[in-house]
């Protein structure tokens, strides 16, 4: 099975930015512009971008979409946007804006009523389920609030009603190039066969990926190794 892999752009102020362990705190600003980055990607031979609003994630609404309506005409990348998607509203502008795939995170643990209903209305081929994990909890509101809730609790609620892709982040290995906990994410393939996982969180080196593609992981964000 070939890996695919995914970069990561994450935006403040239009602008390419990184942050260690999701602390806004903890933030490097990249000069390059990120329709020049997802161009780059594009001829690197890239099919798939994830791109993740930061400042929308604090606003909890999209505060970058500009940035996407840029990105979309200006490549033929299948783009998938997370950040500040609270309401079927924000949903249909991040899609009118040209994401293909909507990750929606704090809104799938906050309102399981709404984001079963976006299931059945968009379809589980447009939205991805963004589990980020610190400390065996589900993170939420850009990983600033403790669900309490574990990421089985989650999947039990969603995968009966369709669900077909998740994008668990490793909080803990976030920006610190340490390399995955690649144990925790066969166990998540093997707990939920029918759900294509894509691995978030450490990825630091060519090693890295290769594990991931004989353990036989569907794909994998690769962010600061990148940079």
């Amino acid at each position: 099975m070939r890996t695919i892999i995914i970069p990561a752009i994450d935006l403040m102020d239009g602008k390419c930015v990184r942050l260690t362990q999701g602390d806004y705190g903890q933030k490097k600003e990249y000069s390059a512009d990120p329709v020049d980055m997802a161009k780059q990607y594009e001829d690197y031979g890239v099919t798939r971008l994830h791109v993740v609003d930061l400042d929308g994630a604090r606003a909890k609404m999209p505060c970058n979409l500009k940035v996407l309506e840029r990105i979309a005409p200006s490549t033929g990348l299948d783009v998938e946007w997370g950040g500040g998607i609270k309401d079927a509203s924000s949903l249909r502008s991040a899609l009118d804006a040209g994401a293909g795939r909507i990750i929606c995170g704090s809104i799938a643990v906050d309102d399981r009523a709404t984001f079963t209903s976006w299931l059945k209305t968009f379809g589980p081929s447009r939205l991805i389920l963004g589990a980020d994990v610190r400390d065996g909890k589900v993170a939420t509101h850009g990983w600033l609030k403790d669900s309490g809730l574990s990421l089985d609790e989650l999947m039990d609620w969603y995968v009966p009603d369709g669900l077909s892709q998740m994008i668990c982040t490793d909080i803990s290995r976030d920006g610190m190039l340490q390399g995955p906990d690649f144990r925790f994410y066969v166990a998540l393939k093997q707990a939920w066969p029918s759900v294509d996982v894509t691995l978030s969180g450490g990825v630091s080196c060519m090693d890295d990926l290769y594990e991931a593609s004989r353990l036989g992981l569907h794909s994998v964000i690769v962010g600061k190794a990148i940079y």
